[in-house]
């Protein structure tokens, strides 16, 4: 016959601590370092398993979290998604992958999902318009977006790279700098990086060309051509993301121009194709891991502890790569 299933009752004993230490552990709430040690020692010893189900019920918790990406098709969102998972592993909870693929409607489904109690939280990196359907007191953080209503949200310093770019730019001997990037109609902080870049341009004597187009972005490719045909002399761009830098040295390659001889361009975001190679272009680069794990963070703070709303912001760094010069 097999022994008895070891409980929290029995751990707790081991440890010599309360059922709600116990919990306290397993569900990833902070301790003292030297109160998880026992706790843990005494789960290994016991081979005490927690049973997820049951606890949830208990609790009214699922232990899951959704995370609402734009589209995985992008690889920023793809290793955004990898450290959130790994962060929320190590708490104990479960990651529900929400590609919304540019629908509000799927969006919206999700947050309801928190509402009955599908899911304890939200991680969500939206574009929509989906001010009415999120309130302060839904577990939910945002990435880049904020809200009419105080909501936890964790941003990079876009507007410290918006001014990185145009400096580095600058330093690397541009004199006629440019700006291309889209305009959300909804407010986040990646509008940031275009302010950020052009009054440091101003500041050093500069004035920098500027094509913001409205989102969902159309004809990009004849408004760009628009922009070099009636300002030729542009030589050192910064795109409001990678994937507009690359869009742009495709089409002015079309033109018969290359980086880092002819022009250069720094994108902003740090994407890479996989963790082992380099970044695709020079660019300013966000902290992704950091605001993985900072999102988790304020989330379980909010479902655990009742915490109050803040706003992240975390550090860029500029990393060169081919499309630029050597200072």
């Amino acid at each position: 016959m097999s022994a008895a299933k070891a409980t929290m009752k029995d751990v707790a004993a081991l440890a010599g601590v309360g059922v709600g230490t116990v919990s306290r552990v397993i569900n990833g709430v902070r301790v003292k370092d030297s109160t998880k040690e026992k706790v843990l020692q005494a789960i290994a010893e016991l081979q005490y398993e927690p049973d997820e189900y049951a606890r949830g019920l208990k609790m009214n918790r699922s232990n899951t979290v959704a995370l609402i990406l734009p589209t995985i098709w992008h690889p920023f969102f793809s290793e955004f998604a990898y450290y959130v998972e790994e962060t929320l592993t190590k708490a104990n909870y479960k990651l529900l992958l929400c590609n919304a693929d540019g629908s509000p409607e799927k969006e919206k489904e999700y947050i309801q999902m928190v509402k009955q109690s599908k899911v304890d939280g939200i991680i969500g990196i939206t574009y929509s318009d989906l001010d009415k359907y999120i309130s302060s007191n839904l577990p939910f953080v945002s990435i880049d977006r904020h809200f009419s209503e105080p909501i936890s949200y964790v941003t990079a310093d876009n507007y410290l790279g918006g001014q990185m770019a145009a400096q580095e730019l600058l330093q690397r001997g541009c004199q006629h700098p440019a700006y291309i990037g889209g305009d959300s109609p909804y407010p986040n902080e990646t509008k940031n990086r275009k302010a950020g870049f052009v009054e440091y341009c101003q500041s050093q004597g500069f004035t920098a060309s500027v094509l913001n187009m409205p989102e969902p972005i159309e004809q990009l490719e004849e408004q760009l051509h628009e922009l070099f045909s009636q300002q030729p002399e542009i030589d050192g761009i910064f795109t409001v993301n990678d994937f507009m830098a690359l869009d742009v040295i495709k089409y002015l390659s079309q033109m018969g121009k290359q980086a880092p001889e002819d022009y250069q361009i720094i994108g902003f975001d740090g994407i890479r194709i996989s963790a082992e190679r380099d970044y695709l272009l020079s660019t300013i680069c966000q902290p992704v891991a950091d605001m993985g794990k900072t999102a988790v963070e304020l989330l379980l703070g909010m479902i655990l502890e009742k915490k109050a709303a803040e706003r992240v912001v975390l550090p860029v760094k500029f990393v060169p790569g081919k499309t630029t010069k050597a200072r």
